[in-house]
C-alpha cells in the first residue's frame, strides 16, 4: 500500500511538472493566449490519440495477431488474470518473431492488445510468464496507454513551443545585443532546456508506472516471486552478444523501466507481506509447449542476435 501511495503521488507530480513547464513556455511565448491554446490543444490530442487503433503500433513491431486455438494456454491465462483486474474483456495477444525478450501492451482497457516476442516464450517457465502477463495486463487495467499518452503529447507540445522560442530568440537576439537590451536569462533558458526536462520527467513517469505495474501483477498472480524471477531471467539474458559488447547500459535517469535489482526488491517485500494470504496457485497444467504458439511464422535469423 505504502508504494502504490507512493506511486501515485508521483505520477500526479510528474504529470503537474511536465504540464506546468509546458504552460510557463506558452506563457512566455505568447502571454495568456499560450496558456488557453495549450489547454485545448492537449485535451484534443487525448481524445484522438487513445482511439488509434492499437493495431497500428502493433504491426509496426512486426507482430501477427495470434488466435486462441494457436496459444490455448496463454489465452486461459490471460482470461484468468482479466477477470482478476477486473478488464471487461481478454486482451488479444500478438505474436513478434524476434529472439529479444519483451512484452508490451496496448490500447485502452476495454480494447487491449498485448505482444509477446518468440525469444520470451521460449525462454520463460509458465509461472514466470503469468507474472509478465500480469504485468503487461495490469498496465490496461490502469489506463497507463492512457497516461503515458498524455505525457507523450505534454512532451511533443513542449518541444514544439521550444523550437519556436529558439527560431524567435535567433531573430531577436542580435537586434536585442545591439540596442543594448536586458536578456530575460531565466526565461531563455527555460526555453533552451525545456525539451530535456520534460524527457527526463517523461522518462520517471515511466518508471513509476513500471512499479506500480509490478505491485498489481503480484496480487493478480498472488505469486511476486514469478515476476521477480521473469525480471531476474530477462536482466540476464537480455540481448545479443554484439549488444552486450557494445551497448553500456544508461544511467538510471535515462532509463524508461526502474533497475531490475530494486523492482525486485519491492516484489520480495511484496512476498513476505502475501505470505499469510496467498490467492490460489495457478495450474498451468501439463502441457510441454504451454506458452509457445502453434503459428506458422518463424523468426528469422539477423547477424547481432537480436532477430532470428
Amino acid at each position: 500500500m505504502t508504494h502504490r501511495l507512493s506511486n501515485a503521488l508521483q505520477t500526479l507530480v510528474l504529470l503537474a511538472a511536465m504540464a506546468a513547464l509546458a504552460g510557463y513556455l506558452g506563457w512566455v511565448l505568447f502571454g495568456t493566449d499560450g496558456l488557453v491554446v495549450a489547454a485545448l490543444l492537449v485535451p484534443l490530442a487525448l481524445a484522438i490519440g487513445p482511439r488509434l487503433s492499437p493495431r497500428l503500433v502493433l504491426r509496426a513491431s512486426g507482430a501477427v495477431p495470434l488466435a486462441p486455438a494457436q496459444a490455448p494456454g496463454l489465452y486461459r491465462l490471460l482470461a484468468a488474470l482479466a477477470e482478476r483486474a477486473g478488464l471487461a474483456r481478454t486482451p488479444r495477444l500478438w505474436y513478434v518473431p524476434t529472439q529479444a525478450m519483451n512484452a508490451f501492451a496496448t490500447g485502452r482497457a476495454e480494447d487491449g492488445a498485448i505482444a509477446v516476442t518468440d525469444g520470451l516464450l521460449r525462454r520463460l517457465a509458465p509461472r514466470e510468464l503469468a507474472g509478465v502477463l500480469a504485468h503487461e495486463g495490469a498496465h490496461l487495467a490502469a489506463n497507463d496507454v492512457w497516461v503515458m499518452t498524455l505525457a507523450d503529447v505534454v512532451g511533443r507540445l513542449t518541444g514544439v513551443l521550444s523550437l519556436f522560442g529558439q527560431l524567435l530568440l535567433v531573430a531577436w537576439l542580435p537586434a536585442a545585443l545591439v540596442a543594448g537590451a536586458e536578456i530575460p536569462v531565466v526565461p531563455l533558458a527555460v526555453m533552451v532546456l525545456a525539451p530535456v526536462a520534460s524527457a527526463l520527467l517523461q522518462l520517471a513517469l515511466s518508471r513509476t508506472r513500471e512499479f506500480e505495474a509490478d505491485a498489481a501483477a503480484a496480487e493478480l498472480t498472488g505469486d511476486p516471486l514469478g515476476l521477480a524471477s521473469a525480471l531476474e531471467r530477462l536482466e540476464r539474458l537480455q540481448g545479443g552478444w554484439l549488444e552486450r559488447l557494445f551497448m553500456a547500459r544508461p544511467p538510471r535517469w535515462l532509463r524508461t523501466h526502474p533497475e531490475t535489482g530494486e523492482r525486485i526488491r519491492r516484489l520480495l517485500d511484496l512476498e513476505r507481506a502475501q505470505r499469510r494470504a496467498r490467492a490460489a496457485a495457478w495450474d498451468y497444467g501439463d502441457d510441454p509447449v504451454f506458452g509457445r504458439p502453434a503459428i506458422a511464422r518463424r523468426p528469422r535469423w539477423h547477424w547481432n542476435g537480436l532477430w532470428y
